[in-house]
C-alpha cells in the first residue's frame, strides 16, 4: 500500500524502570521511529508498601505530547505498559490511591491460600494463566482479605494502560490483552470470570467492558487539549500489554513460531488460534495471554534480565561499577555449567541483594556455591538459557508442533552472550531483533486502527523490511545436552 503522505503516530512505552515517547512514521513501505522523550519510572516505598508514582507517569505522558507538537500533525496516541497492576477509581471519578507495584509483598502466600476457595485445576481451566503471586487476582484477593473497605469505595478497576487512557479521554474501558494477565478472565469466553470473583470475594462490578486491540476509544479531553495546546487527537487502545505489542512485531515469515520477548522479564511462548487448556498446559503451568486479532500467546513468564540488572545494582551498592559488558566478560572466564538456579523461584522477584540469593539457592539445592562475580553471572546466564530450553520443550509438547527458530525480540537481543547461549541450549537458530519490538507493535496497531495497514500479517512484513536482525546458530550441542540433564536433576525438574 502506497501513501501519498507520511503518517505519524505517538507511542508511549512504559517499562518497569523507564518510559519513552516514540514518534512513529509510515511512508507506505517502511516504519521508522524516533525517541522524543525518555523518563525514569521509579517505584516509591511508603509505609512498607511499594507504589507506582502514577501522577509523575502521567506528567511525563503530557511532556511527550508537548514535545511531539514540533514534528507536525499526530494521527493518534497509544500507550502500552506491563501487565497485572491497576488503579481503583471512585464513584466521583478520582483515583483512590497510587497503584501498588507488582513486586510488593502483599500477595505472599496467597496463591496456595486461594486453592481452598477454588481448586487449582478448576482455576487454571477457567483462566488459563500461569500461577504467580503478582497476578492481579491475588492483589485483589489481598485487598478482599486485608483492606475490604478499599474495594467497597471503588467504582471500577482500570489496568495501567487503561488508567492512562482514562486520564487522557475520560473513557473507562479494559483492553483485552492486558485483561488476560489478570487471571480474572474466562479464557474460553473472553469475559470476566464470575466464578473466580465470587470465590475470592472480589466485587464483579469493578470490571469494565472489554475492547479489542486497535480500538479507537476516544480523543484527548478538552482540559488536556487546552493545557497542552493540541487538537483532540485520537487515543487508540492497542495491544496494550507490552508483551502483546512486542509479539505483534515479530518479523516471522512462518505461521508457527516461538518468540522470546526478552527484557526485565523473558516472555517465552508461541501464538496459537485459541487458548490451550489441556492437562499438559496445567501441569507445565503455562499462561494463555491475549494477542492481537483475537489470538492467544501460550507463554511462560520467566524472570529475565532483571536478574542481571539487579545483580549489577547490588555490585554498584558494594562499590563496583561493572558495565554489562564487564559482567559478560567475567562470566565467560568461569567454568561452564557449575551450578544452576530456577529463575521462576519467587525468592528472585523482590529487589535487593540478588547475588546473595543466588548463592543461597545453590547451597539449598546442594550445588557448588558461586563465590566470584563471574561465577554468579555465569550461573544466571546459563540458568536462563536452560529455562528457555525447558519451556521450549514444554511448548512443543503442548502444541504438538515443531519450530525451526526462536525469535528473540526486545532489549535482551543486545546481549549477544544470552542469544548465543539460547541457541546452544535449545539447539536451533535464534533470530535476534527487532530491539524495539514493543514500540513497533504499538505503532503498527495504531496504523491498523487508522486504516493505513491492513492487518498484523502485513505489519510483520513491513517490520521485517524496516528492521535488521541477527542470526545465531547453535554450537557445543553435546556439552549443552549433557548440561541440560544436570540442570533438570539439580532443580528436580525431570
Amino acid at each position: 500500500m502506497k501513501m501519498a503522505q507520511k503518517k505519524q503516530v505517538l507511542a508511549f512505552d512504559f517499562g518497569a524502570s523507564s518510559g519513552r515517547a516514540m514518534l512513529g512514521s509510515f511512508d507506505g513501505n517502511t516504519i521508522s521511529y524516533q525517541e522524543i522523550h525518555r523518563f525514569s519510572n521509579d517505584p516509591v516505598s511508603i509505609g512498607g508498601t511499594l507504589y507506582w508514582d502514577v501522577l509523575r507517569q502521567f506528567y511525563e505522558i503530557k511532556q511527550g505530547i508537548v514535545k511531539a507538537k514540533q514534528f507536525g500533525p499526530i494521527d493518534s496516541i497509544a500507550i502500552d505498559t506491563w501487565g497485572v497492576d491497576f488503579g481503583l477509581i471512585a464513584k466521583d471519578g478520582t483515583l483512590l490511591e497510587n497503584p501498588v507495584h507488582y513486586r510488593d509483598l502483599r500477595t505472599t502466600g496467597l496463591v496456595e491460600k486461594s486453592f481452598s476457595k477454588i481448586p487449582k485445576e478448576e482455576f487454571y481451566h477457567l483462566t488459563g494463566n500461569q500461577f504467580m503471586e503478582l497476578n492481579t487476582v491475588f492483589q485483589l484477593y489481598s485487598l478482599a482479605l486485608n483492606r475490604p473497605y478499599q474495594l467497597e469505595r471503588a467504582d471500577c478497576l482500570l489496568l495501567m494502560p487503561d488508567l492512562f487512557n482514562y486520564m487522557l479521554t475520560g473513557v473507562k474501558a479494559s483492553e483485552y490483552t492486558n485483561c488476560t494477565t489478570t487471571q480474572l478472565l474466562d479464557a474460553a469466553k473472553g469475559t470476566w470470570s464470575q466464578r473466580v470473583t465470587e470465590a475470592l470475594g472480589i466485587p464483579s462490578r469493578l470490571f469494565t467492558s472489554i475492547v479489542q486491540p486497535g480500538t479507537v476509544i476516544g480523543r484527548l479531553n478538552p482540559e488536556t487539549c487546552d493545557e497542552l495546546g493540541v487538537d483532540p487527537i485520537k487515543v487508540v487502545s492497542v495491544a496494550s500489554h507490552d508483551t502483546a505489542s512486542a509479539v505483534a512485531a515479530v518479523p516471522a515469515e512462518e505461521k508457527d513460531f516461538i518468540f522470546n520477548s526478552c527484557g526485565t522479564w523473558s516472555i517465552f511462548g508461541t501464538v496459537v488460534d485459541s487458548p490451550v487448556l489441556n492437562e499438559k498446559a496445567v501441569r507445565y503451568n503455562l499462561a494463555n495471554e491475549g494477542a492481537a486479532e483475537g489470538k492467544t500467546s501460550l507463554i511462560r513468564n520467566i524472570l529475565g534480565l532483571w536478574m542481571i540488572q539487579e545483580s549489577r545494582r547490588q555490585y554498584q551498592r558494594e562499590g563496583f561499577d561493572y558495565s554489562y559488558g564487564d559482567l559478560e566478560r567475567l562470566a565467560l572466564r568461569e567454568k561452564p555449567f557449575a551450578c544452576f538456579i530456577d529463575p521462576d523461584d519467587p525468592m528472585f522477584v523482590p529487589p535487593g541483594n540478588l547475588p546473595r540469593r543466588v548463592r543461597e539457592f545453590c547451597e539449598k539445592t546442594s550445588q557448588p556455591v558461586p563465590e566470584t562475580v563471574g561465577q554468579v553471572m555465569r550461573c544466571i546466564y546459563e540458568s536462563l538459557a536452560m529455562k528457555y530450553r525447558y519451556t521450549y520443550e514444554q511448548l512443543k509438547d503442548c502444541t504438538g508442533k515443531d519450530y525451526r527458530a526462536i525469535h528473540m525480540i526486545g532489549g535482551g537481543t543486545k546481549d549477544s552472550l544470552l542469544c548465543q547461549m539460547t541457541a546452544n541450549a535449545c539447539g536451533c537458530t535464534v533470530t535476534a531483533g527487532p530491539i524495539e519490538a514493543t514500540v513497533l507493535g504499538n505503532i503498527a496497531m495504531q496504523l491498523i486502527a487508522n486504516g493505513q495497514i491492513r492487518d498484523v500479517d502485513e505489519a510483520r512484513q513491513i517490520i521485517a523490511r524496516s528492521e535488521k536482525v541477527l542470526n545465531y546458530q547453535p554450537t557445543e550441542a553435546g556439552a549443552y545436552r549433557t548440561a541440560y540433564e544436570i540442570y533438570l536433576k539439580a532443580l528436580k525438574l525431570s
